[in-house]
């Protein structure tokens, strides 16, 4: 009898004591390495200067500063930003390689193959997004977008409209709102925005969904009349200026918008922390203050998987739109 109680007490004693040690041991299983503990390289598909590199510059930087670690912004532009994409979709998903992409990481594949698809990178959220702007020549007898419509309507394939490429965000803004509004304009397309702008200030074409930045200070300056943006809620650099939407095509929207991934297989606890500093970043006064100054407005997510739906969204509208043109890439 005194050696079974022995026994029990022993027994109880090593219950208690594995009871103790369990909270140690689910910790241990449960605790999040630190990170990031070196260098993390954010990939940008295209060269210094684009859209897509100045909003990268002005969220990464308080990021690391957050963090208290480096981020180094390599740019790898080429092929309209398939070079840089597949770079980032072919790295380790460690979370020392980020990548900031965004409305070409959509359209691209939609024109033609190339060597890596969306689901190669993984969202973590969208950083911000810049609307285009509707512009014509001040000598267009049209006051708002409705006065252009009417005009269209009454003058077939009269109204010619310019682009920045066939392919390109811009032409495709057009083409949507073209088939939406049920018009028939011409297409002229040119090799950027800067040659578009300039024969649009000489009265050489019509009509621009032209982006925020460039077009905003020949508004000012009278050069340009502005009809509406392409977002859903008006730009505050142009507050007066109303949207498409609110023009009566009720959600109608388009922007080029900028988002942070990583490679496919990245942690889980990387992703939620590298959302979290997005975040916090986008919430500070200087950062959308900058980000203002590019005509670009601050986009916060509600997770990654809200981008994950923006993007399936992304692609199933201008997948409409290009199969409906028959575009392919050249």
């Amino acid at each position: 009898m005194v050696f079974f109680c022995s026994v029990g007490k022993i027994f109880s004693l090593a219950a208690c004591a594995c009871a103790a040690l369990l909270p140690v041991a689910v910790l241990a299983q449960t605790a999040t390495p630190p990170y990031p503990v070196r260098v993390v390289r954010v990939i940008v598909p295209f060269p210094p200067g684009a859209g897509v590199d100045i909003v990268t510059r002005i969220v990464v930087p308080r990021m690391a500063e957050s963090l208290g670690q480096s981020f180094v912004v390599d740019n790898r532009g080429g092929a309209g930003g398939i070079v840089g994409t597949e770079l980032a979709a072919r790295s380790p998903a460690d979370g020392y390689n980020l990548y900031v992409g965004g409305t070409a990481l959509i359209v691209t594949p939609l024109m033609g193959k190339v060597p890596y698809s969306a689901r190669d990178l993984a969202p973590i959220s969208r950083i911000a997004s810049v609307p285009f702007i509707l512009v014509v020549h001040p000598t267009m007898p049209v006051k708002s977008l409705r006065d252009l419509i009417a005009l269209a309507r009454a003058k077939p394939g009269a109204i010619n409209y310019a682009s920045t490429g066939n392919g390109t965000t811009p032409h495709l803004t057009t083409e949507l709102f073209r088939q939406v509004a049920k018009i028939d304009i011409t297409h002229v397309p040119y090799k950027g925005s800067a040659p578009a702008l300039t024969d649009l200030l000489g009265g050489h074409v019509d009509m621009f969904f032209c982006n925020m930045l460039s077009a905003t200070p020949h508004v000012s300056s009278g050069k340009l009349r502005a009809l509406a943006v392409s977002s859903l809620q008006r730009s505050p650099v142009v507050p007066q200026v109303p949207t498409v939407a609110e023009s009566g095509f009720p959600n109608f929207e388009t922007v080029t918008w900028f988002g942070l991934m990583a490679p496919t297989g990245v942690p889980e606890y990387v992703v939620a922390k590298l959302r979290s500093e997005v975040v916090k970043a986008l919430r500070r006064a200087d950062v959308q203050s900058e980000l203002a100054g590019q005509g670009a407005s601050p986009t916060i997510d509600r997770g990654p998987d809200d981008m994950a739906n923006y993007m399936k969204a992304e692609t199933e509208k201008w997948g409409k739109v290009i199969s409906a043109l028959g575009l392919r890439a050249q």
